[in-house]
């Protein structure tokens, strides 16, 4: 029984985490144990981490260091602990969770239960319409660079279970080990990747930002999502004078911004006509600019600020569809097993691109046609003598089956 052992650590907790890890997939950490070879002796395995963690004696193992191109250039380094050590993170994760969501502000939207990317993105729409100016920011490195006595610090305003902050503390220490076996021990940071980490970092930026910005401009609205974040102002001197606050506030917590992405941008529209050279921003795959828009009652035309999917996101997408479906080697395929295939994928990017400005998307939609086009002449013999006809077969398609493919509901085949 949990009662006989040092740490009151319920077994039906240790098996939700796991189902928790296990519906999340992901890769093996340094061990090589996969989410499958785990489960085949699942019963061992849970009551490994459970009596270990319950007396105590659990120490985290290094976390796999892997190198993730950025979108942008560059690369960000994942830390991906093995799936027992996952396992004992979200069992922590959950408990912190109960103590900290109470505490934490309502516009940080990242890494919390009932908030998404689409909920910030709604609450800053709204806002452009009312303020003129944006501080747009981005925190350069925040899992790398958080400071463990400050983060340590603030766990222990708010939780008093030791066991909880003792794996805290061990999982910040643990270093991270590289394919070439090399080892980092970790100063500062917590591993971009580990279950516990976005729920850390949301605490740490709590008092960083959250809670400084409430209590030193208690008048500005502000949107944050992990370390990308958006402060409306009424002023471009606000502004700038908020810039210069902001970093030194930073720099007193051992952060910084990264200054290739942040920007006062001016939310220009048609009621909006001061010069300024940004008058665009882009915040979690959309792009707020200046759009023409409709008014609701009247369907008159006007300049909105609005937004829509961003181009380096249009640019990712394009690149699945090329690159990683590549439909005309997919031939052998009829076209109801294509669709199978694809139309999980393409309904995720209408959900969620698709939910401000959808006109936006209708480039994508023909790009997905052109390459379903692609496979038909590939598919069809006489399709590739008499390509034009290829046009005239996907008109055919459409009008007999115009539901068969998710993105058919945003632009239809003409």
């Amino acid at each position: 029984m949990s009662s006989a052992k040092s740490f009151n650590i319920s077994k039906q907790e240790v098996m939700a985490a796991w189902q928790c890890v296990k519906s999340n997939r992901g890769s093996a950490g340094i061990d090589r144990e996969t989410i499958e070879a785990f489960e085949s002796n699942l019963k061992g395995n849970l009551y490994k981490i459970w009596n270990r963690m319950s007396s105590g004696s659990y120490f985290p193992p290094p976390v796999l260091g892997v190198a993730i191109p950025k979108k942008l250039g560059g690369e960000r380094i994942l830390g991906i602990p093995t799936v027992s050590d996952r396992v004992a993170q979200v069992i922590v994760q959950r408990r912190l969770e109960v103590k900290l969501e109470p505490i934490f502000l309502p516009d940080s939207y990242g890494y919390r239960p009932g908030k998404s990317a689409l909920d910030a993105i709604e609450v800053t729409k709204r806002r452009c319409w009312k303020q003129d100016w944006v501080l747009e920011f981005d925190i350069r490195g925040l899992f790398d660079n958080i400071r463990h006595d400050l983060l340590e610090k603030a766990l222990a305003k708010h939780v008093t279970e030791s066991w909880v902050l003792l794996y805290v503390q061990r999982w910040l220490k643990a270093p991270m080990r590289f394919a070439d076996n090399s080892e980092k021990v970790r100063e500062r940071g917590t591993p971009q990747g580990g279950c516990v980490s976005p729920i850390l970092s949301n605490l740490f930026l709590h008092y960083v930002f959250d809670s400084w910005m409430a209590r030193t401009y208690p008048r500005l609205k502000w949107c944050r999502y992990a370390d990308d974040g958006l402060i409306h102002c009424s002023s471009l001197k606000e502004a700038k004078q908020l810039k210069q606050e902001l970093e030194k506030r930073l720099e007193a917590c051992g952060l910084e911004l990264h200054q290739g992405k942040t920007h006062i941008v001016y939310c220009a529209d048609s009621n909006r006509t001061a010069q300024y050279d940004v008058t665009e921003f882009t915040f979690l795959g959309y792009t707020f600019r200046r759009r023409k828009s409709k008014t609701k009652m009247t369907n008159e035309l006007f300049d909105g600020f609005q937004p829509a999917i961003s181009k380096d996101a249009i640019k990712s997408i394009k690149r699945v569809i090329k690159g990683e479906w590549r439909l005309k080697s997919r031939a052998h395929l009829e076209l109801k097993d294509i669709a199978k295939q694809i139309n999980p994928i393409i309904r995720g990017w209408i959900n969620y691109y698709g939910r401000f400005y959808q006109a936006s998307l209708i480039p994508l939609t023909r790009y997905i046609n052109e390459h379903l086009r692609l496979w038909a002449i590939q598919k069809h013999e006489s399709l590739r003598r008499h390509r034009v006809k290829s046009y005239d077969w996907l008109r055919k398609v459409y009008q007999t089956s115009p539901r068969l493919f998710a993105h058919w509901n945003v632009y239809r085949v003409y």
